[in-house]
């Protein structure tokens, strides 16, 4: 059984394209996890095994384990691309450390840049590799020191290149002042340290021994005063000084070539935290507040991501944050509080699985196939009265309406949508009521296209997008009056009806309905009947067909017959006379307005600020952020920034992000509520 010291969970994240999933085949292949070094260019990769990730890039979390040096290391392969930035983050949440894989050509990216924030607000330690060191124009010193401007001097090379684009064919270790030679994919041979890169390799030791004696107090002070770090020293803090993130290795190597991969599993072994460093985990429930790892006397776990297999079924990885769980174990889903059972543990390398012989222990990523009723983020644990609070991931804040394209998909959609969103929070599905359609919120249109794809290939459903219906509202801004009528005869007993009705604004909100009736005008038990056909009206406009809201209704005056009247006659009486009433007393629509916080760096903040009039926003105030960033308040009417994760990123450069959530709602402008009613009279 391996113990927790023994254990190290890496997640690989970065930008699109600079190389993780490389990286992680080059490291399971040069481990013989794998037969066969997976390519993803050619699409023949281990990891990038889903039609949509053959064909795309990565867009789902995977795992690639491997033994090296007497430690488990289980690599967590990630998305680079903004859309799937969800399990970018899961994969950092399960892990220890984060390593970023930084392309030697295009340096820090978009999305390198807003997992770094992420990861400064998840207190996770944090190791660079920059990779594809063998490209043409690849510069290793350029892209180190544009690292080193965007995240600070805790950055310190612990590994230097030999060589240059396609000479590149080794690396000096700055730890153990070693150097090592690799051509074609054979194994590193050790050697001399060539002597041209003498002056760069001291200076990167000494900057290595500067920030990692802060790990030491005695130390430091020793090392200040000019006594030098000794080997072992330097070996023992190291660990200590990137757990505690006082220090951020930085690799090279190329995964293509195979050229450092050997080195790096060395350092990955011997200095990356182990899952006792884990920063407190967030409980939610009965039990509030932070439990450190391995707290707990008893298994548990959560369920970071889930995945379908159509032969498997149900997948759920788990990390397990304290105890220990063996094959066909028993525990309780805290959510549902349901008996769970486990009928195998599984690790996974991509989609194939390898049984787990025997006992897991607490740090460990595993996978537990066949929960059916266990979706991501839910806690598992032996008593069910332990529950972690959900991972911290982005609110999708990207709606589209979704219908099935053919009557006979019609009954199948909800329940398969169900299923999909089950497995993936970076999606969530609404009913809306109101507007009568099905809404996904997703971080993007990729992930919309990915989600439509996935309908029609794993469940044969085909499903289309609808113009997302806004939820308007409909008010009176004067006081008006009218007459409702209602006479029916047809040769039996007939039908009658008489009331006047007064509109007004209603000041405080709401509803409010006026029983102003005196001598008997009508009588007392048709004035409920009034009250009703007003409310039955309001719900369907008068003027667009929207929800009426906000305004005082009267009653005060009419007349019945001893005979012909009854509740259905002062009911449609009513309807009547509200709709002559609302149209005299100037009807106008409303509309939600939603209020922003967009969150941009500094040299997009006048962009995003000098568009929002364009869509009738306003600018509430600016706040500091991140370093190098700024928060934007600021209102807008909702049908403007509907859309609005498009729009942002093509200010931003795909940068920005932001949150947004309704609150209130104001009259539309006279010509825009003319297109409203427009538009409603076409779709009637």
């Amino acid at each position: 059984m391996t113990g927790m010291k023994d254990i190290r969970n890496v997640a690989l994240v970065g930008h699109d394209g600079a190389g993780k999933t490389s990286l992680a085949e080059a490291l399971l292949f040069r481990k013989k996890a794998t037969g066969r070094l997976g390519s993803v260019a050619s699409g023949q990769s281990n990891l990038d095994y889903d039609p949509d990730e053959v064909n795309r890039y990565t867009i789902n979390l995977s795992t690639a384990p491997v033994e090296h040096n007497g430690k488990r290391i289980n690599f967590i392969d990630t998305p680079g691309y903004a859309d799937f930035i969800g399990d970018a983050v899961a994969g950092m949440y399960a892990a220890e450390i984060a390593l970023f894989v930084v392309d030697a050509i295009s340096g820090p990216q978009v999305l390198t840049d807003r997992l770094w924030n992420i990861a400064e607000e998840m207190e996770i330690p944090r190791a660079i590799i920059i990779n594809q060191l063998d490209k043409e124009r690849a510069d290793f010193n350029a892209t180190f020191e544009t690292l080193r401007e965007k995240y600070g001097d805790t950055l310190v090379p612990v590994q230097i290149p030999i060589g240059k684009e396609e000479d590149f064919h080794g690396v000096v270790n700055i730890i153990r002042m070693e150097a090592y030679m690799s051509k074609d994919g054979v194994k590193a041979e050790r050697t001399e340290i060539p002597t041209d890169l003498a002056t760069q390799v001291e200076a990167a030791r000494e900057a290595l021994c500067d920030r990692t004696v802060e790990a030491d107090e005695e130390l430091m002070m020793q090392f200040l005063e000019g006594e030098r770090i000794g080997q072992e020293d330097l070996e023992r803090l190291l660990a200590l000084a990137i757990a505690g993130r006082k220090v951020i290795p930085v690799f090279v190597g190329s995964a293509t070539n195979l050229v450092g991969i050997s080195g790096l599993l060395d350092e990955i072994a011997a200095f990356f935290p182990y899952p006792s460093k884990h920063a407190p985990i967030e409980l939610a429930g009965d039990k509030e507040g932070f439990a450190e790892f391995d707290q707990f006397d008893e298994f548990t776990g959560q369920v970071f991501k889930t995945l379908s297999d159509p032969y498997v079924g149900r997948l759920s990885f788990v990390k397990i944050f304290s105890g220990s769980i063996t094959p066909g174990a028993e525990f309780v889903n805290s959510r549902t509080g349901k008996k769970e059972r486990a009928p195998h543990l599984l690790r996974m390398i991509g989609k194939e699985n390898v049984p787990i012989e025997g006992t897991v222990v607490a740090g460990d990523v595993i996978v537990i196939p066949k929960l059916n009723d266990t979706m991501t983020n839910d806690t598992l644990s032996t008593s069910g009265d332990i529950t972690y609070a959900d991972m911290p991931l982005p609110s999708p804040q990207y709606p589209v309406a979704i219908a099935a394209k053919t009557k006979a998909d019609e009954d199948k959609l909800g329940s398969v949508l169900k299923s999909v969103v089950d497995e993936d929070p970076s999606l969530v599905m609404r009913r809306d009521e109101e507007t009568r359609q099905t809404v996904i919120n997703a971080l993007g249109d990729t992930a919309i296209d990915v989600l439509l794809n996935k309908l029609k290939t794993r469940y044969n459903v085909e499903a289309e997008l609808l113009p997302l219906r806004i939820p308007y509202r409909e008010t009176v801004r004067k006081i008006a009056e009218a007459q409702g009528r209602h006479k029916k005869q047809s040769g039996g007993s007939g039908q009658f009806a008489d009331c006047w009705l007064r509109l007004e604004p209603n000041p405080n909100g709401g509803y409010e309905f006026l029983d102003e009736i005196v001598g008997g005008r009508i009588p007392r038990q048709f004035i409920p009947a009034v009250d009703k056909g007003i409310q039955e009206t309001m719900e369907g406009g008068v003027i667009a067909g929207y929800p009426f809201v906000d305004v005082k209704a009267a009653v005060y005056d009419g007349s019945y017959h001893s005979v012909d009247s009854n509740e259905m006659a002062f009911r449609t009486a009513a309807r009547i006379g509200f709709k002559a009433a609302a149209e005299a007393a100037n009807p106008v629509i409303l509309e939600p307005m939603a209020e922003l916080e967009i969150t941009v760096p500094e040299e997009y903040t006048g962009a995003v600020m000098g568009d929002l009039p364009t869509l009738r926003g306003r600018v509430m105030g600016m706040d500091a952020a991140a370093p190098g960033w700024q928060t934007i308040k600021a209102i807008a009417p909702y049908a403007e920034v509907v859309n609005y994760t498009i729009h942002l990123r093509s200010l931003s450069q795909g940068t920005g992000n932001y949150t947004l959530k309704l609150e209130g709602y104001e009259q539309v402008p006279a010509d825009l509520q003319e297109k409203i009613v427009s538009a409603s009279k076409e779709e009637e």
